[in-house]
């Protein structure tokens, strides 16, 4: 396994319950601020084998990216069970939520 998916995949692990990171944050922490479609790669594909809590991860506008409705309710879901607020429109607000690192 690379050193960047290593780092990613702790990175994502280390997300408090309740509190969420973007995919471009966790690139950049892990070496690679350009890097953000391969931190979702690495959760699409990775995220059962390590038991990653893949929920607490969204885009730079604090929404939810999922695309399909099913996965979409999931994440939100997911979300709103630890607490964190989430609108009709999958937005979570980041001055709140997002862990700063």
């Amino acid at each position: 396994m690379l050193p960047f998916t290593e780092k990613v995949i702790q990175i994502i692990k280390d997300i408090p319950e309740g509190k969420v990171m973007t995919y471009g944050q966790i690139a950049k922490l892990a070496g690679n601020p350009r890097a953000a479609r391969q931190v979702a790669r690495i959760l699409h594909t990775m995220s059962k084998k390590y038991h990653l809590p893949w929920h607490r991860v969204i885009n730079a506008k604090g929404q939810i990216a999922m695309k399909e409705e099913e996965k979409f309710n999931e994440q939100r879901l997911s979300l709103e069970a630890e607490g964190v607020e989430v609108d009709d429109k999958g937005r979570v607000d980041l001055k709140k939520y997002r862990v700063e690192a």
